[in-house]
């Protein structure tokens, strides 16, 4: 599961850009010996939209194991190795220098930007209701959960979201107590009918409870506060600087809009809801059309570049940074910067850089602009 806070975790071919390397293209294929390919490590836990990288190994469109390469990774020329683990632990291994890069959330690596600077590469997916407050039927509204414990994880999203929505309705979060519990054994609680009357939680937990349990519902959701919750990949700029590094950063980015094309496919879609479904809790095709409604991927370029170079996207983290220190997640924040310039190896450049450059390559010169489909046919 993805979302853990936590205080002990420290321990596309040639775009006309003039960083972009040489790099062919390649027809789809079984997956070839990495060659002389310097290869690069990608952390990564269940989440729909970060499963997508396991998938993408599966069928064929990179190969996650170190020493191949599949023909996305052939045409940046960089091995993609992939290390699957959960959530806490991709923290870790990022934050303590054991991988070059990891999927997390905009709010989790404010942790390890704090001392190994970070670029966020590329968004993959935000919540749109996939984090919600689930309440029994006699709490109607927000004022009759005063004096109400709402359980689930402290220093997490989950608060985050509760908090937010105080705030938007003219509420101050001090009033309301929110208690530290863990989501799943929270969810459980509340679906056995324990004395616990309210739950604030993610995927799926709030699919099973509210199933399980005919007589609760939803008070409210992240669909209030719309981008805010951000789902990423981050990669290190020390690994950046590394010969191939940046096409490494190209080749995820690649590899991820490549899984939407073949998902966006009518002929394939469900398969690939189901595949992502195989790793993200073992949820079934009806659940999975639900969790990508409220999990909406930034399926394509155009979308990914319009939450980098929005104008939100400063405010937004404006406000996660406020929450990380007022909960003392992170003692201070680390500065943050937007866009390519403050990617350099610069004493002045900000620790946690926000750089579309590399989803820009890659609409440029990526599996959109190919001639010949990179996308390998289903018995891949």
């Amino acid at each position: 599961m993805r979302r853990l806070f936590s205080l002990t975790l420290m321990g596309f071919l040639i775009a006309c850009s003039s960083k972009t390397a040489d790099a062919p293209a390649t027809d789809p294929g079984a997956s070839q010996p990495s060659a002389e390919f310097p290869s690069f490590s990608l952390a990564w836990s269940e989440y729909p939209s970060w499963s997508v990288f396991g998938v993408a190994s599966e069928i064929g469109i990179i190969d996650g194991d170190k020493g191949k390469v599949g023909p996305i990774e052939e045409r940046w020329g960089v091995d993609i190795v992939l290390r699957e683990a959960d959530y806490d632990t991709c923290i870790n291994l990022y934050g303590n220098g054991e991988v070059d890069a990891a999927a997390l959330t905009n709010m989790d690596s404010l942790i390890p930007a704090a001392s190994r600077p970070t670029v966020a590469i590329l968004p993959t997916s935000t919540s749109f209701g996939a984090d919600a407050l689930i309440v029994d039927g006699g709490i109607k509204s927000v004022d009759d959960l005063k004096g109400v414990p709402v359980y689930g994880l402290a220093k997490s999203v989950s608060e985050y979201v509760f908090a937010r929505n105080l705030v938007i309705q003219g509420l101050n979060p001090a009033d309301f107590t929110f208690t530290n519990m863990d989501p799943g054994a929270a969810a459980t609680a509340l679906q056995q009918k324990q004395e616990i009357r309210a739950i604030m939680v993610w995927n799926p937990f709030v699919l099973e409870t509210l199933r399980r349990r005919a007589d609760t519902h939803v008070l409210f959701d992240s669909t209030t506060i719309p981008g805010e919750v951000i789902d990423m990949v981050v990669m290190a700029r020390g690994s950046l600087e590394k010969p191939g590094g940046e096409n490494f950063a190209r080749a995820v980015i690649d590899a991820y809009y490549a899984f939407n094309l073949v998902m966006a496919d009518p002929a394939r879609h469900n398969e690939m809801l189901v595949a992502l479904g195989s790793k993200f809790s073992n949820l079934g095709l009806e659940d999975m059309e639900t969790v990508v409604k409220q999990t909406k991927f930034y399926a394509t370029p155009d979308l990914g570049l319009g939450v980098y170079d929005g104008s939100r996207l400063p405010g937004t983290m404006g406000l996660v940074s406020q929450f990380c220190v007022g909960r003392q997640i992170v003692s201070l924040s680390p500065t943050i910067g937007y866009g390519h310039q403050w990617s350099t190896p610069e004493a002045t450049a900000p620790s946690y850089v926000f750089d579309s450059s590399y989803m820009l390559d890659v609409q440029r010169g990526g599996v959109y602009t190919q001639d010949v489909p990179i996308i390998p046919p289903p018995d891949k």
